[in-house]
């Protein structure tokens, strides 16, 4: 099927999301919080509920968003390769309704072989229409590429050549995915296995957004324990396939006041890399 490239330029939605503190809790458990029964519990237990600022990347990555501005890729190629997640404001953990536009802003040529890239933009109000979020979200399609469009422009965050100021391990539980696609991430090869191995995956894999949902926990409880809420900016670009039950390790670098460097890696496999590089800021 051939791109529809008049799509770029153009405007999606509202797209509508009521939330409660149910789905904060449900979206943290599919990021990990809790797994072990006793780590990061505040984004799962209404005592002192928390919200993962993470949460607000389900605005736009998610299967409406993704089924409505269908620019012709196919979508058993389709892989999460990364966002910059600005929050202006912090979601409360009380019932509400979000509002999201979300702008489809280019679509970029990798090559023959190598796919497309999606780059989208939401913003996301609550019902006041006060701006609580702003996603630059990327898409790739692995079997889209080779259209003849523009080259992506390159983005990348640095990598201390130093040791880590913190690393933080945690095994990824087999039913991670599961959780996670409750969440509104209903794409089959995160649990579909013939599905899967019919796109090239040995097994189901991860969501990117749980990937980067275990970084942004471990940041927090590195960084600013206990207070999720001061978060404003969590870039990540996502680099491999992760698989449920293996292990990760999230190596933290300290970058200035109130911001640090991060990538995930293979705990076991120092030359495997789940997020080859990221930043988080916070207030």
């Amino acid at each position: 099927m051939a791109l529809k490239l008049e799509m770029q330029g153009q405007t999606y939605g509202p797209f509508i999301n009521e939330y409660t503190a149910r789905d904060v809790m449900l979206f943290a458990l599919g990021c990990g919080a809790g797994s072990d029964g006793k780590t990061d519990l505040d984004y799962v237990y209404e005592k002192n509920l928390k919200v993962l600022p993470i949460f607000a990347a389900t605005q736009i990555v998610d299967a409406e968003v993704t089924k409505t501005i269908d620019y012709g890729f196919n979508w058993g190629g389709s892989l999460h390769w990364g966002f910059d997640l600005q929050i202006h404001q912090p979601l409360p953990t009380n019932p509400g309704k979000l509002t999201t536009k979300v702008l489809l802003k280019g679509l970029y040529d990798r090559g023959e072989g190598r796919g497309c890239l999606a780059q989208h933009i939401g913003e996301t109000f609550d019902e006041a229409g006060v701006k609580l979020f702003t996603n630059e979200s990327w898409d790739c399609a692995l079997y889209d590429g080779g259209f003849g469009g523009p080259k992506a422009p390159t983005d990348i965050v640095e990598i201390p050549e130093r040791a880590p100021d913190f690393e933080i391990e945690q095994d990824i539980p087999l039913n991670q995915a599961l959780i996670y696609r409750l969440s509104g991430d209903d794409h089959p090869q995160h649990v579909d296995w013939d599905y899967a191995q019919e796109f090239g995956h040995p097994k189901p894999n991860l969501h990117g957004v749980s990937t980067a949902g275990v970084a942004c926990r471990h940041v927090i409880q590195a960084m600013i324990t206990g207070e999720p809420e001061r978060l404003t900016r969590f870039k990540t670009r996502l680099t491999k396939s992760l698989y449920p039950g293996c292990r990760v390790k999230t190596q933290i670098w300290k970058w200035g006041d109130n911001c640090v460097h991060f990538r995930v890696m293979d705990a076991n496999d120092p030359e495997t890399f789940y997020l080859n590089f990221g930043l988080v800021e916070w207030k």
